[in-house]
């Protein structure tokens, strides 16, 4: 599982020139799952994002989490993370775990993300989306279990 964190002032998704999801300040997730990912993988993923303090307190010192600052969440399934440039030009989607199957861990990565009383946002599966954000600081990390 690979999950692009990215620290926002807003987001939102667009389909077929449609918004389908939006948030305010909080955190935009990119999501790829992997066929060897289980769901003891979406539980620690869904736990570390929650509990990340990458917001700042009243120091300008990153110290609060989403959860410590009551934001929302905009997760967005993005099968391209799991894909391979390391051989070749094209890439390959060898690892990537098959849709239905992805489709199911995606909802439950975000049901997990949810029992922490945390809001989440969905993007679309398999849809061709316009994901608009701001992105604040800039500050993104990358989450690979």
């Amino acid at each position: 599982m690979r999950v692009v964190i990215q620290r926002v002032n807003w987001a939102e998704v667009w389909v077929e020139g449609e918004r389908k999801a939006h948030i305010d300040h909080g955190l935009l997730l990119l999501t790829g799952f992997s066929s060897e990912d289980t769901e003891e993988i979406l539980k620690k993923a869904a736990r570390k994002i929650v509990e990340l303090r990458i917001f700042e307190d009243e120091s300008g010192k990153m110290n609060l989490s989403v959860k410590d600052k009551n934001l929302e969440i905009l997760a967005v399934p993005n099968f391209t993370l799991e894909g391979s440039i390391e051989k070749g030009r094209r890439p390959s989607f060898d690892r990537c775990m098959e849709p239905e199957r992805a489709r199911l861990f995606f909802e439950r990565f975000c049901e997990h993300i949810e029992s922490f009383g945390i809001r989440v946002q969905r993007g679309v599966f398999q849809a061709k989306m316009e994901v608009k954000l701001l992105n604040y600081g800039p500050v993104t990390f990358v989450l690979a279990l």
